[in-house]
């Protein structure tokens, strides 16, 4: 067995790239393809990758990538983006996860990123390098015999247009920049990412049926304010339709066009269930159905995980439930977020600096990251021990000046052909 400390934790170069991309399959139980290597050597270029090495062989894979998350306010805050990481099994409980967490953590401080995200495939594996659960997901399964939708009930669906892949390709990336701009826990999709999810993208449509697309369009201007993308499959029993349909993707920037893409998604022809996931868990899905009891909640679950470097530029950029001020020691065992700071913030905007006075509000960087986008509670986190009350009213502050009125939402669209309610 070779020494842990003789194992190499470094970035990765071109010719490593068929033994990384393998190693990282390995550890998410999918098959080496060189098409797999093509699609990482595609974006190598604007990713940060990192691998463990024994000897010449990958047995860890990282990769970082340069993003940006929008924070309650609307600004755009430059974040680290984590993701493919693995361990290979012969090589777990060496500390390698830890020595390439530590490594991306301290480039991402020094590029100026404030904060790093990802999403946990298992929750307890990033508590430990100062991550915190930032936003939640449900997944919601729709019967659509108890829905009480009348597909003959037209206005319910106005504004709804099928449309092709490339038609689709055009006027999707608006749509989602109007939501960018306003729904915290958002990351951007750049053009890159919607050749990907349209099929456009050299090498992305072997063996992958074609989704259908729709659009919804505003009834006044005309222009797009809603997408939907998904899958349908064709079952019968007995004659009479079983067909399920997977929405792959669903995006509205007003109420009335979520409503009527749902509506259409739930009133197609033979489809029997409707499957919708990652929705945040205040979703008003239900209520836009005849019966709200038709839409179960089949998975609920954290996802996005958040991890603050630099609290006074993270702190800064958001703003506040209600004007006021706040002194927090944040707690960091690696440092970067450590100190006493003095927060003041609200609706219009916020400061937050360094200062030597009494801190009111004990807080480590792991609840940090699970309040900064206010899903959660500075009171409840307190119960758990990571947040204690120096000063009696901190915590109700920090609830008043920390929640939205909304959950955050951390979107995502199922590029792949197939998906089961619960994988990552």
């Amino acid at each position: 067995m070779t020494d842990s400390a003789v194992i190499d934790i470094r970035s990765v170069t071109e010719d490593d790239l068929p033994g990384w991309t393998r190693t990282w399959g390995n550890g998410y139980l999918r098959p080496y393809t060189d098409g797999g290597v093509d699609a990482i050597r595609s974006t190598a270029a604007r990713d940060r990758l990192i691998g463990a090495f024994d000897m010449d062989r990958c047995v860890g894979t990282y990769r970082s990538t340069a993003q940006e998350l929008t924070v309650p306010g609307g600004a755009f805050v430059p974040v680290s983006a984590i993701s493919r990481v693995s361990v290979a099994g012969t090589h777990r409980r060496r500390g390698l996860l830890s020595r390439m967490v530590a490594m991306d953590l301290r480039g991402a401080f020094e590029r100026g990123e404030p904060v790093a995200v990802l999403d946990a495939a298992q929750y307890p594996l990033y508590g430990r390098y100062g991550f915190g659960p930032a936003t939640a997901m449900a997944w919601f399964e729709i019967d659509v015999n108890r829905a009480r939708l009348d597909p003959r009930r037209t206005a319910d669906t106005s504004g709804v247009l099928l449309v092709d892949a490339r038609e689709y390709s055009k006027a999707a990336p608006a749509v989602y920049e109007r939501l960018r701009a306003v729904q915290p826990g958002t990351l951007r999709r750049d053009e890159l990412w919607w050749l990907e999810a349209t099929g456009q993208r050299a090498g992305s449509v072997s063996g992958r049926p074609e989704p259908f697309f729709a659009l919804h369009l505003d009834p006044v201007t005309g222009e797009a304010d809603g997408l939907l993308c998904f899958s349908a499959e064709e079952r019968w029993g007995a004659m009479l339709p079983q067909s399920p349909l997977w929405i792959r993707d669903l995006i509205a920037v007003s109420p009335q066009a979520e409503a009527a893409l749902i509506r259409f998604a739930v009133t197609t022809d033979w489809v029997t269930t409707v499957h919708l996931p990652y929705r945040a868990p205040d979703s008003l899905l239900p209520l836009w159905l005849g019966d709200p009891r038709a839409a179960r909640v089949s998975a609920l679950s954290d996802y996005m995980w958040l991890r603050v470097l630099d609290t006074p530029r993270a702190l800064s950029a958001r703003t506040y439930g209600v004007g006021a001020e706040l002194v927090l020691e944040v707690t960091d065992a690696a440092g970067y977020a450590a100190g006493t700071w003095l927060l003041e913030g609200g609706p219009d905007g916020a400061s937050c600096t360094r200062t030597r006075r009494a801190a009111q509000l004990r807080i480590d960087v792991r609840d940090l990251g699970s309040l900064y986008l206010g899903d959660d509670s500075a009171t409840r986190l307190s119960v758990l021990g990571g947040t204690e009350e120096l000063r009696p009213g901190a915590l109700a502050r920090a609830d008043a000046m920390f929640r939205t009125g909304r959950r955050p939402w951390s979107p995502r669209a199922v590029l792949g052909p197939r998906y089961q309610a619960g994988a990552p």
